[in-house]
Parts: C-alpha cells; sequence; structure tokens
C-alpha cells in the first residue's frame, strides 16, 4: 500500500467511514479507494490529491478542537465529561433545569483525558450548561427507554399486538370509501382489537409522501419523515355531510365505487380522487369550520412553525412544477432558483401563493387530527399502549425534507446492506441518511424532531434499520449495493435521546435490529430498554435447511416475537412456497440456486416446524406434515414465548399468503398495494381469525 493510500484510509477513519468491513458470512473486505473518495466527497472532504487528503485531516483535526457540538448527552445522576480549552483545573458552573426557572451551581474539575468532569444531574431533561464564557445543552436520560411493563405498571408483561398495512384496510361503515385505508380505519380496528385483548396496533409508516406523484407511495420512501401522508385523511371525520356533498359535486360516487371494488390499489387514480374531495373542501375553508375548528388550525400552523411552512411551500412549488412541465421529479431538477428551501424566489412564490401553500398546512392539520383520534380511539377502547409508530431509515432525496435540510443530509449517498445471506446481491434503497458530523454540529436538531414527530399521536415507536444508530451501509449514488461502506454515527448519543423522549412521551420503543448486526448492539438496545425483533424465519438453533426453531421458553425476554415482517413471506406464503415462486419468477434467487432446491430446502424447514409444534405442545405427535399451514398452532408457538410483546401481522391473522413487499422490486410485484379481504369491522366476525385471536389472548394472559 502506497503512502498516499495510507492517508486516504486515516482520513476515511478520521471521518467515521470504515475501510475494513465483515460480511455475514465473516469474510473480510477492503472498501475500495474509489468508493472511499466518492463518499468522502458527499462528506465535504477533498480526497482527489494528495495535498487535498492531508488539508482534509488538518481540518478535521482542527474541528474537532475547536467547534464541540451545542448539545452534549449525560445519563441520569452519573458524572459527564466535558472537554475544553485551557489549563484550568477547576471551573465554576451553573445548571438552569429545563422550563422551570431553577437550577443549581456546582464546580467542575479537569480529569487526566483534559476534559472538565461536571457532576450528575438527577433531573431528565434539556437542561443549559453555563460554564466559564460559553454554554451549551445537556441532555440528561434516563437509564433506559420508557418499557411495557411501565406502559402496564407491572412486572413480567406479556401482551400482543396487531400489525397492520394502514392502505390496506376496509372499512364498511365510511361515508366515503376511497380506495385505501384511512385514519379513521385505523382508529376503528383498534377498537375493535382491543375488545380482542391486543395492547396495540403497530402501523405501517405514515409519513408525508408527494402529493402531486402518488406514483410514489413506498411507505418506506417518503418525502418527508417529520409530517403526515395526506391521502390517509378521512375527509367525512371532519366535514361530515360537506365531504358527500364534495363528492357528488366532482362526480366522483362512481369513481370511488370503483376504486373500492379493487383488490390491487390504483395509487393514482386513488390519490388524484381523494386530493380533489380535500381540495373541494379547502375551497370553502374557513367557512366550512365553526371558530373553535378554525382556531385550531391556526394554532397547528403556529406551533409548527418554519418546519411546516417550508413543507407546505415544497408541496405547492411541486405540485406547480408538475402541471406546468409534466416532470415528476424532485427539487433537484428544478430551476437553480428553487433549489434551495431559502431563496429569494421561493419566499416570492410562497407570497404569491399564499392560498395554495396554506392548503397544504391545512392537509397536515387535517391529517395530524386524523392520526391523533386513532389514537385516542385506541386509548379508549382500552389499550394501554395504542398504536406504534413506524419510523422510516430515511427519505426520498428528491422530497421535501432532503430539500429544507441539504446540510444535514447525505443526499448522494444511500443507506442500504452489504450482500448477505438473504440478499446476495446487496441492497441500496435509494434513500437519504443523515450527516453523521451535521447531527453533532447541530445539536442533533433533526433526529429530536424525528422522533418527536413519531411519537406526537402513539404509544411507541419501531425504528426501521435500527442498525443504523450504530453504524449505516452507505452506497454511493450509482453504485452497486456491494460498493458500499460503513459510516459510524454517535450510538451512545443517539440512544439516550430515544430514551429521554421515550420517557417524555411515555413511549415503548422496538428497535428493527435484523441483518448483518454489529458486535455488541444487541445486548447495548437490550441494556437501554429497547425491545430488538425475533422474527420466526431466523429464530434458529443453527442454520441450513432442517435447523431446529427455538422452542418457545427459549426466545429473548428482552424482543419483540412476530412471526414475519412486511418484507417477508407470511406464514401461510413461507408453508406454500409463495415467496420461492416469486423470486424465481422475477430472478431474484441466490445464485448458484433454483426453485426446485429452494422449495426442497423449505420442506425439510415446514416438517422440522411442524416437528418442533409437536414438541410444544401444539401438534399432536407423529401427524403428518399439513398441506395447508396450521396458522393458529404457530400462532400459539408465538405466544408462549416470554417476549414482552408478540407482533401478528394481519395477513397471518387472516392466513394469507401474499407479502406486503418483496425486497428487489418495484413494479414487477404489487409492494404496498394489497388490500385486506374483509373489512376492519367484520374481520373478528370469522370463525378462523376469532379463534387465532383466542388463542393469542389466552396465552399471553397465561402466568
Amino acid at each position: 500500500m502506497s503512502a498516499s493510500d495510507e492517508d486516504l484510509e486515516r482520513l476515511a477513519e478520521a471521518a467515521g467511514i470504515a475501510v475494513r468491513w465483515e460480511d455475514a458470512m465473516g469474510q473480510s473486505h477492503i472498501v475500495s479507494p474509489d468508493v472511499l473518495r466518492r463518499m468522502l466527497a458527499e462528506f465535504g472532504l477533498d480526497a482527489d490529491t494528495p495535498a487535498g487528503v492531508a488539508e482534509s485531516l488538518a481540518y478535521l483535526a482542527r474541528v474537532e478542537r475547536s467547534q464541540p457540538s451545542p448539545l452534549r448527552t449525560a445519563e441520569q445522576g452519573q458524572a459527564f465529561e466535558l472537554p475544553w480549552p485551557g489549563n484550568e483545573a477547576e471551573m465554576p458552573f451553573r445548571i438552569e433545569f429545563e422550563g422551570t426557572g431553577q437550577g443549581c451551581d456546582g464546580i467542575a474539575r479537569r480529569s487526566a483525558s483534559g476534559a472538565f468532569v461536571v457532576p450528575g444531574i438527577d433531573r431528565p431533561g434539556y437542561h443549559t450548561l453555563l460554564i466559564g464564557e460559553g454554554s451549551c445543552t445537556i441532555a440528561v436520560a434516563p437509564r433506559r427507554c420508557f418499557t411495557v411493563c411501565d406502559a402496564l405498571h407491572r412486572n413480567d408483561v406479556r401482551i400482543w399486538a396487531l400489525g397492520a398495512q394502514l392502505y390496506s384496510l376496509r372499512r364498511e361503515s365510511a361515508a366515503i370509501q376511497s380506495g385505501f385505508g384511512d385514519f379513521t380505519a385505523l382508529g376503528s380496528l383498534a377498537e375493535r382489537a382491543a375488545q380482542q385483548g391486543a395492547a396495540a396496533v403497530a402501523v405501517s409508516p405514515v409519513h408525508a409522501m408527494f402529493s402531486a406523484d402518488p406514483w410514489r407511495y413506498s411507505p418506506y420512501a417518503p418525502s418527508s419523515r417529520l409530517f403526515l401522508n395526506v391521502l390517509c385523511i378521512d375527509p367525512a371525520a371532519m366535514f361530515g355531510t360537506q365531504a358527500l356533498a364534495a363528492v357528488s359535486a366532482r362526480g366522483l360516487d362512481r369513481e370511488l365505487s370503483r376504486l373500492e371494488s379493487l383488490d390491487l390499489i390504483d395509487w393514482p387514480a386513488a390519490a388524484q380522487a381523494k386530493l380533489g374531495i380535500l381540495r373541494a373542501l379547502f375551497d370553502d375553508f374557513p367557512r366550512n369550520v365553526d371558530a373553535k375548528a378554525y382556531e385550531d388550525f391556526q394554532a397547528f400552523q403556529r406551533q409548527g412553525g418554519a418546519p411546516l411552512e417550508a413543507h407546505a411551500r415544497f408541496e405547492a412549488i411541486h405540485a406547480w412544477r408538475v402541471a406546468e412541465t409534466g416532470l415528476r421529479a424532485g427539487w433537484r431538477h428544478w430551476p437553480e432558483a428553487f433549489q434551495s428551501a431559502t431563496s429569494a424566489e421561493v419566499d416570492r412564490f410562497a407570497q404569491h401563493h399564499r392560498r395554495e401553500v396554506t392548503f397544504h398546512a391545512f392537509l397536515q392539520w387535517l391529517a395530524a387530527r386524523g392520526l391523533a383520534g386513532a389514537q385516542s380511539a385506541a386509548r379508549a377502547a382500552g389499550m394501554p399502549i395504542g398504536l406504534i409508530s413506524d419510523l422510516a431509515v430515511g427519505t426520498d432525496p428528491s422530497g421535501s425534507h432532503a430539500w429544507t435540510r441539504q446540510e444535514e443530509v447525505l443526499a448522494r449517498l444511500s443507506p442500504g446492506a452489504p450482500p448477505d445471506i438473504f440478499n446476495p446481491k446487496g441492497q441500496a434503497w435509494g434513500l437519504t441518511a443523515f450527516s453523521p458530523r451535521a447531527l453533532r454540529a447541530r445539536g442533533y436538531r433533526a433526529f429530536i424532531e424525528l422522533l418527536r414527530a413519531s411519537l406526537a399521536h402513539a404509544g411507541g415507536v419501531r425504528i426501521d434499520h435500527a442498525l443504523g444508530l450504530a453504524r449505516m451501509w452507505l452506497v454511493p449514488e450509482g453504485a452497486s449495493p456491494a460498493e458500499g461502506a460503513y459510516v459510524s454515527y454517535p450510538f451512545q448519543d443517539l440512544m439516550r435521546l430515544i430514551a429521554l423522549e421515550s420517557w417524555r412521551y411515555r413511549a415503548i420503543v422496538v428497535g428493527e435490529n435484523l441483518g448483518t448486526v454489529p458486535e455488541g448492539f444487541n445486548a447495548r438496545i437490550e441494556d437501554a430498554g429497547m425491545l430488538g425483533m425475533n422474527v420466526l424465519w431466523f429464530t434458529r438453533e443453527g442454520h441450513g435447511a432442517g435447523a431446529p426453531f427455538r422452542q418457545p421458553q427459549h426466545w429473548s425476554p428482552c424482543a419483540l416475537a412476530t412471526t414475519t415482517t412486511h418484507d417477508l413471506p407470511t406464514v401461510a406464503g413461507w408453508w406454500q412456497g409463495t415467496d420461492i415462486r416469486w423470486r424465481e419468477r422475477l430472478g431474484l434467487l441466490a445464485e448458484h440456486s433454483n426453485g426446485a432446491a429452494e422449495m426442497d430446502a423449505r420442506i425439510q424447514d415446514r416438517a422440522r416446524l411442524w416437528q418442533d409444534l409437536g414438541l410444544a405442545g401444539l401438534a399432536a405427535a407423529n401427524a403428518p406434515v399439513p398441506d395447508r399451514a396450521p396458522v393458529a398452532s404457530i400462532l400459539g408457538f408465538l405466544a408462549a414465548t416470554p417476549a414482552p410483546l408478540m407482533l401478528v401481522p394481519l395477513e397471518d391473522l387472516l392466513a394469507l399468503e401474499e407479502q406486503p413487499n418483496l425486497p428487489g422490486t418495484v413494479d414487477a410485484h404489487p409492494n404496498w398495494r394489497r388490500r385486506l379481504p374483509v373489512s376492519v369491522e367484520s374481520l373478528f366476525s370469522r370463525p378462523d381469525v376469532a379463534d387465532r385471536a383466542a388463542v393469542l389472548d389466552r396465552a399471553r394472559r397465561a402466568p
């Protein structure tokens, strides 16, 4: 290795990029110099020449010394270090407690490392530390997150929850049927699930999408995670008969009936119809609401502040560009004057199109009211947790968040996953990721905003790809998924902020820890009170076809237990090999494999699971393997685990074969389009569904 390559690697490591990594099979890899240079360029660091590398190294060293983060985290009651220039042995300080007008004084003493040691603070919160001529925020966090036991006020809790793809829900009693599920359907589902003993409903992401581009409908590729998907609004929830009148005035009765009859959602047509209804209602706003509702809208605007205004401006400009050009491309393809959210041209547009900008704020208001109503319905029905929101791992790089926070995101480095056993080609999800350096430099503002947006109307949050809290596999734009590298993130700080916000909202936290897990990661989230995820298909004693499934009593008491996820086969689909047939048809099987070989392995796995159900007392001994999936027995198997929370996807409660999403596909598989075959009102009226729910409730209530 040349001296210049060594310096390049030193720079990469200093920037938090791992030059070497180990895959799921234990093989070591070295990131190529070209990939390192491309990633460093996105970090704003010159690495094209030896001189550029040397200058970037010097810059990072300077920044470390002279620009400490404006926010530091600490654990409740534990002393913490504060890097501080100078040679003073000690320094007086004052802590001003958040929101109280009170404070305390003390003396910080210099440690052997050169930093001041500040005594522990017993009060959680975002406090202000005044020391010398400087100040910073100290986020003091409880030692662990709010847990299921905290929510139910007792130990040894074993509850169950439904998992729902919101768009898939049907509602018989809807005043307006729009061809996909809405927040009112979610509230209705929660009420009925609560009657069966469910403690929560985990819902697919409801982040803001692109109202001017309904062809983008993956809930995991949103425009912004700070705001909500306005298509989930039920217009009748606020406007009642006025909404029905808007349907008639727009001549949408027949179209809505057609959309509702479909098994697969026609997103462009359904979005056009829904937005048409909402536009008609806004045309009469605020004349069509009472004074209290209008005051609520104005308060919502004030509380939303600059972020809400910026998102509404994005939506208005995007709609204008689509109407003018017919091109749905996002902000990176707009005229240069519009590519900065703070430009004078954007300000002029917003003033000249104030009513249009207000329309998009109006939609966010209705969406927030709808989601809040669903959570209120869940809690009123007796759910101790209610909704568990889903925080997607990133946003579409052409969307609202990337436009408004360009200095905070790495828009040309996509999160993904390196090649592994289940995805041999690796994954690049085409999203943005936060810049770890920008997170620190800006006092973690962006991360705290995300947590608060996700918890505002929920009793819990599932953090998608929680492995990214420690390290993220990032892939340069246009590169193959294998041509990426791991980038480290400030794990301890992020976990403390999660714990602090979790307690402030009294909300549980689930971390999706599936994939290539960093060493020690699971132990650290367990210690922090974050539930991991144990999925039936992966919770086995060994690898390879026929490996035993772990018996219920040996599952972790510190992780959620579930049959599957939105990206994996359902119980019925796994049993029948539906996922294998899809992947064979679309060329998604691993190299040197074929459908027949995978089906042979699945048959072995199926026989093994049947045998393990028998060992658990949930299947007749020596009975032949059934042709159809024994869904109730499999749910009972998971219900018998010590997991404090068991999550049952609606697809498994209904024994459906098709999964919501097939990774590696866009249009070839109907991702994010399938609707349930029954309404939320009739769901538990089906004998098979009622029997499965009864199995869950009995097993989870057992001592």
